[in-house]
């Protein structure tokens, strides 16, 4: 091989050697690692998701129930529509919770929507308390409360308690999602009617051969129009210019938080150490009764955040205060613990506790340690005893009538009698429709004036009957004494209008009660 021939073969292998370099610098795995390189991760890092400022259109904006079409929903946006102002103060009153609701259903993983169930059934309104004892935001009867954790004593009603009973309530919705196989609307169903007769409305169709889905079950009315009321409040918040509705924009975080109190507390310290005003705190806390907190276990106090600092700070500077102002008692001729309980609004239970006492029996010139609220009972206007109070002092109208209750009295028959409404004599005399009337207990009434006793003369001369007959069905737990109390007439009278014997109700059974229409118009 000639010199020239070696020269032209190593030029060769050296333009493709180059020709491979070339190849490989242009490689896929080299262009990802171009490709990575142009793409600044600072740049990457800066972009976050938008947050809706406003928690009602970060609520509407994730909803993902819906009614099949517009029709199911159409007598509730009507009913909205022409009461515009009623989602106006609704929006107003929710903005205290509504941040705390949204961020324990989310937590949860329930539809957003869930969050604006309180509108359907309290009307965001805490204290909201129904005929069937149904009481809070989220209207727990007292056995399903008990149930999901929630007391009720002399000092708290933690179905009343805005974060204990959003957790019950989650739990619970949560617990019926599963019972129906994630169906939502049909959790949402058994919430207001029960699960048990949810199932069987389902039971029902399947022997018929029917859909099982909410739309097509046979329910109580109220709830048939439970489901379409929440997905029309859901709508209206979503288009409120569409339907003529005015929303208040609610900040999307958090205006309250809470803080564990492993002690009793007065709420005049509280107000003083945190400068949050006493109705305030009661507005944040409605959970609370009386004028101090829960006097066993713990408790979670909400309070506006820019006054959870000051008030963490007063506890810091103050470790040795009091949290409770107790005082000494001596034992006097009449005492009993129940009459020394009641002269410093405080229960048996508690001095019992305080005291270790093995029994209620207490002798004169004993003393007993009592908590007593640090200001008059005036100072805490929104507890419930001064709410009674402020109710029962209200300005009345017409004749003062003192009625002794005599055997066979209901308060039917004694709103009857004086024409006055059930609802008026409960609240003259501080008294529950579900407790009995004790023979010789005086009712304190005023009787319409002369002209409104005319009116309801002229309404019976046209030969309108006052009375109105009421078909009721019998739940489960029903027995004659707490349908008599739900309805203000006697057992006896309704054993008569049924013509009952001594056999115990069965679920489901109609009886007929005869109500007075007069009297429920003149509420």
């Amino acid at each position: 091989m000639f010199w020239w021939q070696s020269i032209l073969r190593i030029s060769r292998l050296l333009f493709f050697s180059s020709f491979l370099l070339l190849g490989a610098c242009n490689s896929p795995v080299n262009d990802s690692a171009n490709q990575l390189i142009k793409s600044n991760p600072k740049e990457t890092a800066s972009i976050k998701p938008i947050i809706e400022k406003d928690l009602w259109r970060h609520i509407t904006n994730k909803t993902t129930l819906k009614a099949p079409s517009q029709k199911q929903l159409y007598w509730h946006i009507d009913w909205f529509k022409k009461h515009p102002d009623y989602l106006t103060r609704i929006t107003k009153r929710a903005n205290p919770y509504l941040y705390l609701v949204v961020q324990e259903v989310e937590k949860a993983g329930l539809p957003l929507e869930i969050a604006l169930l309180p509108i359907v059934e309290s009307a965001y309104y805490p204290f909201s308390y129904s005929h069937g004892t149904a009481s809070g935001l989220w209207q727990f009867i007292p056995s399903t409360g008990r149930l999901y954790g929630l007391k009720d004593n002399w000092w708290y009603d933690s179905r009343r308690d805005v974060l204990a009973s959003t957790k019950a309530a989650v739990k619970y919705l949560k617990n019926l999602n599963k019972l129906f196989k994630g169906d939502w609307l049909l959790a949402i169903a058994a919430y207001n009617s029960g699960p048990g007769r949810v199932q069987r409305a389902i039971r029902d169709n399947k022997k018929l051969g029917k859909p099982t889905d909410f739309w097509h079950l046979k329910l109580p009315n109220e709830t048939k129009g439970y489901v379409p009321r929440l997905l029309a409040v859901t709508e209206l918040i979503k288009n409120p210019e569409k339907y003529g509705q005015i929303i208040i924009p609610v900040d999307n975080k958090p205006a309250i938080e809470s803080i564990e109190l492993n002690a009793q507390f007065d709420l005049a310290l509280i107000a003083d150490w945190s400068e949050v005003e006493l109705d305030t705190l009661y507005s944040l806390n409605p959970g609370l009764k009386r004028w101090a907190t829960p006097s066993e276990g713990s408790y979670n106090l909400l309070l506006p955040i820019k006054n959870m600092k000051l008030f963490k700070q007063s506890m810091l500077k103050n470790p040795n205060i009091a949290r409770l102002k107790w005082i000494r008692h001596q034992v006097k001729q009449g005492d009993s613990l129940s009459v020394v309980a009641q002269k410093y609004a405080t229960t048996m239970k508690q001095i019992s506790s305080v005291n270790q006492l093995e029994n209620h029996f207490i002798k004169i010139g004993d003393y007993l340690i009592v908590p007593v609220a640090q200001k008059g009972a005036e100072a805490y206007s929104s507890s419930e005893d001064q709410l009674e109070k402020n109710r029962l002092n209200s300005k009345k109208s017409g004749r003062k009538v003192v009625h002794s209750i005599q055997a066979g009295d209901s308060l039917w028959l004694i709103s009857k009698k004086y024409q006055v409404s059930i609802k008026k004599i409960i609240k003259w005399n501080h008294i529950k429709r579900s407790e009995p009337l004790k023979l010789g207990k005086e009712l304190v009434l005023w009787q319409p004036t002369v002209d409104a006793y005319k009116d309801l003369l002229s309404v019976t001369s046209l030969g309108i009957d006052i009375d109105r007959k009421v078909v009721y069905q019998v739940r489960s737990g029903d027995n004659l004494s707490t349908i008599a109390a739900k309805f203000g007439v006697s057992v006896l009278q309704i054993k008569q209008w049924n013509k009952l014997d001594d056999r115990p109700l069965q679920p489901r059974q109609k009886l007929t009660i005869m109500v007075n229409v007069v009297n429920s118009k003149m509420k």
